[in-house]
């Protein structure tokens, strides 16, 4: 398949730090690709190289058949982690602005500003002024500002941060809706449970470093699932049955699958007493998959990268 993005050895430097560390990435056209990490990965200053608002110091990466991205950015929409619309616009202008400046005719941009509105709630806010909106409706209307021109590469950084839950929902939909129009999306994150909903593939960022591309289903598969048995009997000769890694708590014993499986572990503790009264066998979760990844940069706070991430300039 053709790919939307193809990165290779993208490395950044700030203030003497190597924000980003060697980070090579490709991005099919059609599909939905989360690049996840902690807060200050890198995964903001990721972005930004890839749309060309910011120069790698090594590094090449390819937009929509483009080695410079800026000759790609009619066809991009990008919402920024860092919001910004004029607060004196109104939310249709703020969308039909955006969506002239990256080629459509005024009147067009309008009319598809009164349809998106609507179709997300907020046709009644169309002609009130951005600083009168609150916080997550104004968010919401940067986010439709990003789809208004239909464009073929849409990149959202943190797109969730400071929605409420319906919001949420309505824009997970809305990246549904555009990935089955065709477009190809890009989203960071670092709330694992809208890139197991949404994604198709992943590229997971640590301290500036990729750490895992594939999947969601091959992220979770980096974990064994995890076994939940309960007993009717407390003590007995069945517990020496039990996997070396078994933890018990007051709801029970936990372990990792058996290499050998569930079958003859059953017939081990059945033949030595323990009176099965429940057991259920659990795949890890991606939030699971990730903390295993990245528990030690998750603890040490990210602290290199951190202020770099949020820092980062360049040109518009």
């Amino acid at each position: 398949m053709a790919l939307a993005i193809e990165a290779s050895g993208l490395v950044k430097y700030f203030g003497g730090r190597r924000i980003v560390d060697n980070v090579s990435l490709t991005v099919e056209q059609g599909e939905i690709h989360g690049v996840l990490g902690p807060n200050g990965a890198g995964k903001t200053t990721t972005i930004r190289m890839l749309l060309g608002i910011i120069d790698p110091d090594r590094g090449s990466r390819i937009v929509l058949g483009h080695d410079d991205p800026a000759q790609a950015a009619s066809m991009i929409g990008y919402l920024p982690e860092e919001r910004g619309l004029y607060p004196a616009m109104t939310a249709r202008e703020a969308i039909a602005f955006l969506g002239a400046l990256r080629g459509l005719p005024l009147g067009e941009a309008r009319r598809r500003a009164d349809v998106l509105l609507t179709a997300n709630g907020l046709a009644d806010a169309a002609r009130q002024p951005i600083r009168t909106l609150s916080k997550g409706m104004a968010q919401t209307v940067q986010l439709l500002a990003a789809f208004v021109h239909r464009p073929a590469l849409v990149v959202l950084d943190e797109p969730f941060s400071g929605l409420d839950p319906l919001n949420q929902a309505r824009l997970e939909a809305l990246i549904l809706a555009e990935r089955d129009r065709g477009a190809t999306i890009v989203f960071s994150t670092h709330v694992m449970a809208h890139a197991e909903r949404l994604c198709e593939a992943l590229t997971i960022i640590g301290k500036g470093r990729v750490r895992f591309t594939g999947s969601v289903a091959e992220a979770r598969a980096t974990l064994r699932p995890v076994v939940h048995l309960v007993t009717r009997a407390a003590e007995g000769s069945w517990r020496d049955a039990l996997p070396d890694n078994s933890t018990t708590d007051d709801r029970g014993w936990h372990f990792s699958l058996p290499d050998e499986g569930i079958e003859p572990l059953l017939t081990r503790l059945i033949d030595g007493g323990a009176g099965i009264e429940a057991l259920s066998i659990e795949r890890p979760s991606l939030h699971d998959a990730f903390v295993a990844m990245l528990g030690t940069d998750v603890l040490a706070g990210e602290d290199d990268s951190a202020h770099a991430d949020h820092g980062a300039g360049g040109r518009p």
